[in-house]
């Protein structure tokens, strides 16, 4: 996707024992690049938040295992020395499915090549990882695209109308996205679309990151606080929602940023569309309720208590509490909507219903477990 003009994805190995990614933390008011030499590094990247997104966190736990590889291939006692940077990367973000999945397709190429280059097994997975993310997301797109078309044909002359929560753009994969991947599509196609963008607190990630990147591509769109999502749905607004997820059971549940279960039951109380978008490595087979099985994180408590912006007088980023001080407050990072509010499931294979049987007639070759 593009940056003044210039195409970027947001993680890439800019030489030989060095990742560089954008970093996410300082948008939208500063672009800036990260380089990353050495596992630790990274895990506190994924940690601090300088990455996220559930796509982009499982390409950079893959070239994390890349790095160790580089850091600790001579080193007496690899092994162990890879182990634990494993441990650690598997523990930045419990809730995003992609983290883990990717994690054991990388430690799996290196079992399954006993005696080869760890350096090299572990550079040509993870890029393998990057490159097909880019590669499913271009795809959602398509699919997600004949959705905004039928629309378009029913309101000739209007732009499509879609609400999405959070940010599952391409600066949360490596290009293109999930939710936003349909928004683009169309746009490049010349299709009118307009997208409300929910400003997604307790990190404003809609208002610093969703809204930055549609600018970037010349999407029309609007900041909205969260709570003015189901009003616009009951006034006939909305044409559609597509949210992203972090993690989505065998059964349809999805996983995504906190606030998208309350868009489902605007949605699904107005008649209005609701489709969660996501790749395959997202999906977790071995869960079949989301509510009691999907583990939600809970961050720091300051990202509730306080925001960050920039400030117009001094001209530079600032912090600021919103609440009086030592005010208790809790900062889960996600919630699940249950699959009956969900209209349907769009992965690189194409749409499905939000049950076990839509989802099995996508993967065939899975079995959800019963």
């Amino acid at each position: 996707m593009n940056v003044d003009g210039q195409p970027y994805r947001t993680i890439w190995l800019e030489e030989p024992g060095c990742v560089r990614i954008i970093d996410q933390t300082r948008l939208p008011h500063e672009f800036a690049l990260l380089d990353l030499r050495i596992p630790d590094e990274m895990a506190a990247a994924i940690g601090n938040m300088k990455l996220r997104g559930a796509g982009l966190i499982g390409c950079a736990a893959a070239w994390g295992l890349y790095l160790s590889a580089w850091q600790h291939h001579r080193r007496p006692g690899f092994s162990s020395l890879w182990q634990a940077d494993y441990a650690a990367l598997l523990a930045t973000r419990p809730t995003a499915r992609n983290l883990q999945w990717a994690l054991e397709r990388v430690q799996l190429a290196l079992d399954s090549s006993p005696g080869a280059d760890p350096v090299e097994i572990t550079r040509r997975e993870a890029q393998a990882i990057t490159d097909e993310d880019a590669d499913f997301c271009r795809r959602m797109g398509q699919h997600g695209l004949r959705l905004l078309r039928d629309i378009a044909e029913r309101k000739p002359g209007q732009p499509v109308q879609v609400l999405t929560h959070c940010n599952a753009g391409w600066l949360a994969f490596v290009d293109h996205g999930t939710a936003l991947a349909p928004v683009y599509a169309a746009h490049d196609a010349g299709l009118p679309v307009h997208v409300w963008v929910d400003e997604t607190r307790p990190r404003n990630q809609g208002a610093a990151l969703t809204a930055w990147e549609l600018g970037q591509h010349g999407v029309p769109h609007t900041l909205i606080p969260d709570n003015t999502g189901g009003h616009l749905m009951q006034h006939g607004l909305v044409d559609i929602v597509f949210v992203g997820a972090d993690r989505v059971t065998a059964t349809g549940d999805v996983a995504n940023k906190i606030g998208t279960y309350l868009k489902a039951l605007a949605a699904h109380d107005n008649g209005v569309p609701f489709y969660a978008i996501l790749p395959s490595s997202t999906l977790d087979w071995s869960l079949t309720d989301g509510i009691q099985q999907i583990p939600i994180e809970q961050r720091n408590a300051a990202e509730v208590t306080h925001l960050q912006g920039w400030d117009e007088t001094v001209n530079r980023p600032a912090i600021v509490r919103i609440c009086p001080a030592n005010t208790p407050a809790a900062n889960y990072g996600f919630d699940v909507t249950p699959a009956r509010l969900i209209t349907g499931l769009i992965t690189e294979r194409g749409m499905a219903p939000a049950t076990a049987e839509g989802l099995r007639a996508l993967y065939p070759e899975r079995h959800a477990v019963n």
